[in-house]
């Protein structure tokens, strides 16, 4: 597999061409493979490279409009990567499991938002005082209950203009949400998933945190850097909050 860019050098280090074996290959993959070795198929980095700019290209016109664009990858290998991406960004996440209806069932999950925001604000404005000990616990347990389900989601007062996702096997209800919304999707996608729906998929190894490290960096490195300075943002979400999963 011959390199042509630096990002092809990169992504074979991190094993990015490693898929899975023939059995398991999603037909919708089958362009993305270069060959097989050793029971596990290998992507063909050069068109990984190709679709990687692809979706730096769309990324590039989101910063440039100050769109926003909710990151999701909930499976162990993913989360240090989506937490820095989101992190450097200052754009929401879900780095944890997806709440089926975050998107189709916004206006519910969006009270569920405020409700965090009014008590959070009670707490750090010392209005919690007037309650009893007993009602200052309960409201402490919702607070800490609210910020490990929804806490990525802090200052999303809308939908999503676009959706990262890492592995969207694993995270086909938030595929099917965002494409049922006609929510545009990037994904990294390995070759057992389907990529049909996903408007700017990334075939290559999404089990490997250096690979996850490598497209994130690039895509997120992408939207700063474009950023439009003289428009004031559609929307501003808050610092992401690591939290407990």
């Amino acid at each position: 597999m011959e390199a042509t860019n630096p990002i092809i050098d990169k992504l074979f280090a991190a094993g990015a061409h490693f898929g899975y074996a023939p059995s398991r290959r999603h037909p919708s993959t089958s362009g993305y493979i270069f060959g097989v070795k050793g029971g596990v198929e290998l992507f063909d980095l050069e068109k990984t490279a190709g679709l990687l700019e692809a979706a730096k290209d769309f990324v590039k016109r989101l910063a440039e409009e100050r769109k926003t664009i909710l990151f999701i990858g909930g499976k162990a290998e993913a989360k240090e990567a989506i937490l820095r991406g989101a992190g450097s960004t200052g754009a929401p996440y879900c780095a944890g499991r997806w709440i089926g209806g975050s998107l189709t069932n916004f206006s519910e999950i969006k009270k569920r938002l405020n409700r965090l925001e009014e008590l959070s604000s009670m707490r750090e404005k010392g209005e919690l005082a007037k309650f009893t000990k007993l009602e200052r616990l309960l409201i402490d347990r919702e607070i800490t209950d609210l910020e490990n389900t929804f806490g990525g989601m802090r200052g999303m007062h809308k939908l999503p203009d676009a959706v990262f996702i890492a592995d969207p096997r694993k995270e086909s209800i938030a595929l099917a949400e965002a494409v049922q919304l006609k929510i545009p999707v990037i994904a990294l996608l390995n070759s057992d998933c389907d990529s049909s729906n996903i408007a700017y998929p990334i075939p290559a190894n999404d089990a490997s945190r250096e690979t996850l490290s490598i497209v994130l960096g690039e895509l997120t490195k992408t939207y700063i850097e474009n950023l439009a300075a003289d428009k004031p943002p559609a929307e501003a979400p808050a610092a992401p909050v690591q939290t407990a999963q």
